[in-house]
């Protein structure tokens, strides 16, 4: 396989920006992501990927819970706080206050729109594991529309 033109069709996928966070006994964390679909009606499924070596997905894997929140086209620094190590000071994370939402995961206060997620189920394949997961909890905040990884200027290249 030609490694540029793979590189090259990988850019052209479509993805989203959505911070994730989570919480476990011990440790809060909190990332941007890109890769996350619905999977299924019902029950209402999404799978995240989530990279392996990251404090998110340790967390996630302690709390079997997350929650996603949806980036708005005006919040490109929003996403970029989260693509550094989280820090929690008071009830802010990365400098965003945040509730305990119903699954305990953090839910960012001042953004359009997030829901809650159970992990039901995991696969393990390269550097990211994929976690399936039911939402069980969701709200909306505002109108904007999301967020792209193209309109902040960024592409993968497989």
């Amino acid at each position: 396989m030609d490694a540029a033109k793979r590189n090259q069709v990988m850019r052209l996928m479509t993805y989203g920006l959505y911070i994730v966070t989570a919480r476990d006994d011990r440790h809060v964390a909190g990332g941007t992501i890109t890769w996350l679909s619905q999977s299924s009606f019902k029950p209402p499924l999404v799978m995240a990927g989530i990279q392996r070596r990251s404090s998110l997905h340790r967390t996630i894997e302690a709390a079997r819970a997350f929650a996603v929140h949806i980036v708005g086209r005006s919040q490109k620094a929003l996403a970029m706080s989260f693509f550094r190590p989280p820090r929690v000071e008071g009830d802010t994370l990365n400098g965003m206050r945040f509730r305990a939402g119903a699954t305990g995961a953090p839910v960012l206060q001042d953004v359009s729109a997030w829901f809650e997620c159970r992990v039901v189920d995991e696969m393990r394949h390269g550097d990211h594991t994929i976690f399936v997961a039911e939402v069980v909890a969701a709200g909306v905040q505002g109108e904007e529309e999301p967020l792209t990884l193209r309109e902040a200027g960024f592409s993968y290249g497989g």
